[in-house]
């Protein structure tokens, strides 16, 4: 764990980028634009994840992990400072119809989700090198939790810290910038395993990364696991509040707070005990235990029972908890030797979270505005992860 802790600053790092949540409401607030225009900010950090994560695990197939990892550490401290040369660091006075401020935060968005990505890229596979034998899953769903506190910031930060200090939502930047120069020092010097290559071995490239999904059905399949994954997820994060809103006849203010309690602190709890149990539970046993739990409380949702709804968001979103570090893990341990090209495959399947939500919608509107019938689409998202959980043994033999 020693070795580890350096690490576990950058998973806290990779949650920046899921600034993207929130900032929707709080941009198109405080800049007076459409809904169209606010929905910018997600798009933006998406499109990151979908064009960077097999290029940068091509990148550090070559450079290395540890130029990676400061890379995306110091692309995302970019994006930190570069609203604060622009004056946003707690009093982001905006005159009416200035949409200059709103670039920056764009562009901002745009570097904090690029270092993210590469984060995500190289973190994981790091995971793997600072951590003792056998403990590489367990480690990683720690790290998950933290990631999931960093993710929190976006929710928390303006009630808790900006509020209180008579301060705007910008206040954020200058603690991102803070936790990033932290994170940077810290890894520094960090001593990381030698990367031996077979002299005989060719670097990866872009087809032979999407060979991998030629050659056999296990790296396709897993990572259509995280796509679907991240894509459920996704859907719960922004369908919870309307639910609540629309079903449950709540305020704004009210379904914000009560969907971070009911989706990302279960998440956050769910990885740091998941970080314990897979401790004396096997990846693959567990992953399939934490399908069976989100299907369950999906299922409880359909009730529109308002106690058993409730319960049902917190079994859901604690069975995600854990997924996406199970299935990575998995994958790695599978074929450790091409770390590098499934950890770029696996990051590019975040796009699922680009994917899934606008498809939960039109099931939405199809159903006459029903918000329970849309949690059908994160339910056939969590059913074909636990096919794979049922299937990857054997397919996971012959990688």
């Amino acid at each position: 764990m020693k070795r580890a802790w350096p690490v576990f600053l950058v998973f806290l790092a990779m949650g920046f980028g899921d600034v993207v949540g929130p900032l929707v409401a709080l941009v198109k607030d405080t800049f007076q634009v459409s809904d169209f225009v606010a929905r910018l900010v997600p798009f933006t950090g998406f499109l990151m994840f979908f064009l960077l994560s097999v290029p940068m695990g091509l990148v550090q197939d070559r450079r290395g992990k540890k130029f990676v990892l400061l890379l995306g550490l110091a692309v995302a401290l970019a994006g930190a400072v570069l609203p604060i040369l622009a004056g946003m660091y707690g009093k982001a006075e905006v005159a009416a119809g200035d949409l200059t401020k709103f670039y920056v935060v764009l562009a901002s968005i745009l570097l904090l989700c690029a270092g993210a990505t590469i984060l995500q890229v190289c973190g994981n596979p790091v995971m793997r090198d600072v951590s003792a034998e056998g403990k590489f899953s367990s480690n990683l769903s720690l790290a998950q939790s933290v990631k999931a506190v960093g993710s929190s910031m976006g929710f928390l930060l303006l009630p808790l810290v900006a509020k209180p200090l008579g301060l705007d939502w910008s206040v954020q930047f200058p603690i991102f910038a803070g936790a990033l120069l932290v994170a940077l020092a810290a890894c520094l010097p960090l001593q990381l395993k030698a990367e031996v290559r077979d002299p005989n071995s060719r670097p990866a490239t872009m087809a032979s990364c999407f060979a991998l999904f030629g050659k056999n059905t296990f790296i396709l399949t897993m990572v259509l696991g995280i796509f679907f994954y991240v894509g459920a997820e996704v859907c719960f994060g922004s369908s919870v509040p309307l639910l609540l809103k629309e079903k449950f006849k709540m305020d704004l203010s009210q379904s914000l707070w009560m969907s971070w309690s009911l989706v990302f602190l279960p998440i956050l709890v769910g990885r740091f005990v998941g970080g314990l149990v897979l401790r004396v539970i096997k990846p693959a046993l567990f992953l399939k235990l934490t399908c069976v739990l989100s299907l369950a409380g999906i299922a409880l949702v359909f009730s529109g029972n308002q106690p058993l709804t409730y319960t049902g968001i917190v079994l859901a979103t604690l069975g995600f908890a854990n997924i996406f570090p199970l299935i990575f893990s998995i994958a790695v341990d599978a074929l450790p030797e091409r770390a590098n090209e499934i950890s770029g495959l696996m990051i590019s399947a975040i796009a699922g979270g680009a994917v899934l939500p606008p498809l939960m919608g039109l099931v939405v509107d199809c159903c006459g505005k029903n918000q329970i019938a849309g949690f059908a689409v994160p339910f056939a998202a969590v059913v074909y992860i636990l096919w794979l959980s049922l299937s990857q043994a054997s397919a996971a033999r012959k990688a």
